[in-house]
């Protein structure tokens, strides 16, 4: 054999020597890294089972978990991840997304047009104008500067006062506030009743308490004079303006009661008290008020001071305006269904499971999302709109709606919860104790249990991959 033959044939099998050990090498750190990955599943799947699955009032409910690493674009763990449930309040966070993408800077608070003797007002859906929330109303004062006559027409309302799915008999409850172009102190009535201070509690028996409305109303209010009642309590038609009262005991008692809007008709009966002249209703123009193709607006309040109490207290109310809103300011019109419909086609297009969406609140037990759509929408709102900005709106450990939990270590986690009867649900952001980023949604239908221990369930599975990861 010539000393060039033994050099090809040492060459080429050092090469595969080379090649083989490297081989090797891949082929062990690819079986690490999955049983490191299989590992990271079993490890959650038994702190899952311990602070969750092992629970009674859970064992016999559907469960639904996600925890993604946006870092590493890799699911940590999965169960039942891509099956649909009723998220309940977690729905206001696509809600709370339309709103942040769509509705810029600052809320609109109503649009008009004018000429030498009228001003024509076309409604937006704003839920601030004279809310308590807001000590500024620019609307109000734009109506109290004008001398000229007021009219106002609704046409691009395309909605009903409630919404698809809600339980009828909720009416009277204040997180079920009737929808409308233009809500006016929230589409609530605020009841107060008052017993003069110091008087004993024995004269407290044969004493009037006083009662009053915030705003005044003139709708019709009856009493409930033989009914001995320790509350107070207020009553209102299901389908008309009159209230029942019924007196308490109390000191002082109050009570919030949706009204029935019938439009914009509400709205108008309670404004003028306050803009100091009436606004004139039109069911439709007329060749000389023909409507133009640009409209100007009169902006309220900044877009996040809606936003922060609306996932602060769940606001149901605020949700729902919020996405009618957003419909006014994408198709000219305000309609649920047809922004949802058009908001799936193009910027959620590419949820890994496309929901069932049918209001802005979660109040529908009709809506239906997996855990990873939620997932997939808090990356979506992690890249578009930061985490900072996020995290002033979310609720984090100890305040709002999370205000008894996640207190000892908290601003570690900022997530949105939800709570129908059987359902219990919260997807948001968690850091662990490294300062890595999860995002999570944990979803749980159909338990028989306390809703507040399961809620404890969570955060202990929470705090687990905290401190774990």
């Amino acid at each position: 054999m010539s000393i060039t033959s033994s050099f090809r044939i040492n060459t080429r099998f050092s090469l595969v020597k080379s090649i083989t050990v490297k081989g090797i090498r891949l082929f062990a750190l690819g079986f690490l890294l999955v049983f490191a990955s299989c590992s990271t599943q079993r490890q959650i799947s038994k702190a899952a089972n311990t602070a969750l699955f092992q629970d009674s009032t859970v064992q016999h409910a559907h469960v639904g978990i996600s925890l993604y690493d946006p870092s590493t674009k890799k699911y940590l763990y999965s169960h039942n991840a891509q099956k649909y449930f009723v998220p309940a309040s977690n729905t206001k966070l696509f809600s709370c997304y339309a709103a942040l993408k769509y509705l810029g800077d600052s809320l609109p608070g109503i649009k008009y047009w004018e000429n030498d003797t009228a001003l024509y007002l076309v409604p937006t859906g704003d839920p601030s104008l004279l809310h308590t929330d807001f000590k500024k109303n620019p609307v109000i004062d734009f109506l109290q500067k004008t001398k000229k006559s007021v009219y106002i027409i609704d046409s691009n309302w395309k909605e009903t006062a409630l919404g698809s799915g809600w339980s009828w008999n909720d009416y009277n409850d204040n997180y079920m506030a009737e929808r409308s172009a233009l809500p006016v102190y929230g589409n609530m009535i605020h009841w107060v009743q008052e017993i003069a201070e110091g008087v004993s509690n024995e004269a407290q028996e044969d004493q009037t308490p006083s009662i009053y409305s915030i705003p005044e109303i003139n709708w019709k209010v009856r009493f409930n004079a033989g009914i001995q009642r320790k509350a107070f309590f207020v009553q209102r038609n299901r389908d008309e303006n009159v209230f029942m009262i019924t007196e308490g005991r109390e000191k002082k008692k109050e009570q919030d009661v949706p009204f029935v809007t019938y439009g914009v008709q509400s709205a108008l009966e309670l404004l003028p008290d306050t803009i100091g002249k009436q606004i004139t209703y039109l069911a439709e123009l007329n060749k000389k008020q023909k409507q133009p193709v640009k409209l100007s607006t009169v902006y309220s309040q900044p877009v996040d001071s809606l936003l922060q109490p609306m996932m602060y207290r769940s606001d149901n109310f605020y949700a729902e305006q919020s996405l009618l809103m957003v419909s006014q300011v994408k198709l000219g019109e305000m309609n649920d269904g047809k922004l949802i419909d058009t908001l799936l086609k193009t910027d959620l297009r590419d949820l890994p499971q496309k929901p069932r969406w049918v209001d802005g609140s979660g109040l529908s037990r009709y809506n239906l999302f997996t855990p990873n759509d939620f997932v997939a929408l808090l990356q979506k709102m992690q890249q578009e709109f930061g985490m900072k900005r996020l995290q002033a709106i979310l609720p984090t450990g100890g305040k709002g709606t999370l205000s008894n939990l996640y207190k000892q270590d908290s601003n570690y986690i900022f997530a949105k919860t939800g709570t129908l009867s059987g359902v219990v649900a919260l997807s948001g952001y968690l850091y662990t104790k490294k300062n890595k980023l999860l995002i999570f949604s944990v979803l749980i239908n159909n338990h028989t249990g306390s809703a507040g221990t399961i809620r404890r369930g969570i955060e202990t599975f929470l705090k687990g991959i905290r401190s774990r990861y």
